[in-house]
């Protein structure tokens, strides 16, 4: 068996997880801003500001309101949630019920990033910490094709608009620079950070920011986002029909998007074999992963849902269908017991 169905408990603590942090994000007037609140005396009276760097290291002033009751309640409540941290006590339940975490180095990073926005601008989380997180949305704890020692981030670039304030951008490369977790960015020639961060003194610290293929170019530059993108052929599959999950850890709890799992497992199919020599390894992991959430489908009695997302892959075009059959093949030779129709009428 490729999965492990959890405990009624786990995932009742995991549901119940998701909609706090959804509560969360909803609630905090000031989401996605990391920074401070200010007092200041203007002419004998008393208003307040929120501080925070904007995506050029300048201190920014948002204005709050005059001096009230009502305001000084908002500060009293942005400052009890950062001493607080309510999302703590059911993220380890959730641990302890049995869900699957991510690694608290890699939480970090992740976490970090919702903070400054990037999901609520459209980023999505992509690689096996998507699959994670779709086990526990699945209610399933997978078996196989769940280690890894990077985090893969998506966005649609100029495919779709950044829904930001005008005053307002997001600075991811900040939001890494902030965690202070030795994360460099590869550069590319031109000087500018590329879409690749890596620790040279740990190999488990690496992060990787791509984007469907974009005819010429190299890099999808985001200025609203101030981060780079490395486009990938066929990636556009996985960032189509979207949903939303949980990433947790026992530091806390955040809302990601993520790819639809039936579009995500046979997007691994169809990059199967585009791998080269050097990445075999991954290009075992799609199997397995892809494996995994098909038979997740199967045994729930939902092929269908799986089988629509095939024929569409198929119905692509020729260099599609070809990888998509060669994808199916390879992954087939390792689990034979997924042939069943059902998924690929």
């Amino acid at each position: 068996m490729r999965f492990a169905n959890l405990p009624l408990s786990a995932q009742t603590a995991y549901a119940e997880l998701f909609s706090q942090a959804q509560g969360f994000e909803m609630t905090n007037a000031l989401a996605g801003l990391t920074g401070a609140f200010h007092r200041r005396e203007l002419k004998g009276r008393d208003y307040w500001y929120f501080g925070y760097r904007d995506i050029d290291r300048k201190l920014r002033m948002v204005y709050v309101g005059p001096d009230s009751e009502r305001v000084r309640a908002l500060v009293g409540k942005f400052e009890q949630v950062l001493k607080d941290k309510p999302l703590v006590p059911p993220a380890r339940m959730a641990f302890a019920a049995g869900c699957a975490p991510a690694a608290p180095k890699h939480f970090r990073i992740i976490k970090r990033l919702a903070d400054y926005g990037f999901f609520r601008a459209g980023g999505i989380l992509v690689g096996t910490h998507a699959f994670l997180a779709m086990g526990n949305m699945l209610g399933v704890r997978w078996q196989e094709g769940s280690a890894t020692l990077d985090v893969d981030l998506a966005h649609a670039g100029r495919n779709i608009s950044v829904a930001l304030p005008a005053n307002l951008r997001i600075d991811v490369h900040g939001a890494l620079e902030s965690l202070e977790m030795g994360l460099l960015p590869i550069m590319q020639f031109d000087g500018r950070a590329g879409a690749q961060y890596r620790n040279p003194r740990d190999q488990e610290l690496r992060l990787d920011f791509v984007t469907s293929k974009a005819r010429g170019h190299r890099f999808v530059v985001m200025k609203d986002l101030n981060l780079a993108l490395e486009p990938l052929k066929f990636m556009e599959f996985s960032l189509e029909q979207t949903t939303q999950g949980c990433v947790f850890s026992n530091l806390g709890a955040c809302v990601v998007n993520l790819p639809a799992p039936e579009r995500f497992a046979v997007h691994k199919l169809i990059v199967h074999g585009e791998r080269p020599m050097s990445e075999r390894a991954k290009a075992v992991k799609d199997l397995l992963q892809a494996a995994s959430i098909a038979s997740y489908f199967l045994a729930q009695g939902q092929a269908e849902v799986f089988n629509a997302a095939w024929r569409d892959a198929r119905g692509r075009g020729r260099g599609w269908r070809s990888r998509a059959e060669q994808g199916r093949k390879a992954m087939l030779r390792i689990a034979p017991d997924l042939a069943d129709e059902a998924l690929w009428a």
